[in-house]
């Protein structure tokens, strides 16, 4: 599993393939009337807005990293396995990489219970004007997203503080 969440690390690019090709097969099981091949470049477009936020959050994270997405996905990884750097020109870079992320999510409990709000919403709407088949795989599709969104979200936010905390005591 390391080994695949570094090579997604360096390439973006795969990604967004990913995503695409995931968000389209849900939407095509929703709505299995629609052509598969409509809905992929739909899904492409619609997906084009996070994509941007993904390179501009990625450009900044390289920065505080040392510049390169290897220094990145090799922190990225230190930070996952719990291991602080011995070097002092890589402590720095994953404290900068730390206190970056932590800034980033200081309205996280804020943002999910707004997103669990929007999706709440759109499976009611969903229920309103959709059919049984829909409207259940949309309680599921966003139960499952609210789920691994605050439980993996919980998990990265610890991993950070902790992080934290060992680059603070072991200088």
């Amino acid at each position: 599993m390391e080994h695949v969440n570094s090579y997604l690390g360096k390439h973006l690019w795969l990604q967004y393939l990913l995503s695409v090709l995931v968000a389209s097969a849900v939407v095509w099981l929703l709505f299995p009337g629609r052509s598969l091949v409509s809905v992929v470049p739909r899904m492409a477009v619609a997906s084009l807005g996070s994509a941007v936020v993904l390179l501009v959050v990625r450009r900044k994270e390289k920065r505080a990293a040392g510049g390169s997405a290897d220094d990145l996905v090799s922190l990225d990884g230190m930070l996952r396995r719990g291991e602080a750097p011995s070097d002092p020109q890589t402590r720095q870079a994953m404290r900068d990489l730390v206190d970056q992320r932590l800034h980033r999510t200081r309205h996280r409990i804020a943002a999910q219970i707004v997103l669990a709000v929007m999706w709440s919403t759109l499976v009611i709407l969903m229920a309103l004007t959709a059919g049984l088949r829909q409207t259940l795989g949309m309680a599921v599709v966003a139960g499952a997203f609210l789920t691994w969104l605050v439980l993996y979200g919980n998990l990265q936010h610890r991993r950070l503080h902790t992080m934290r905390e060992i680059l603070q005591t072991h200088n």
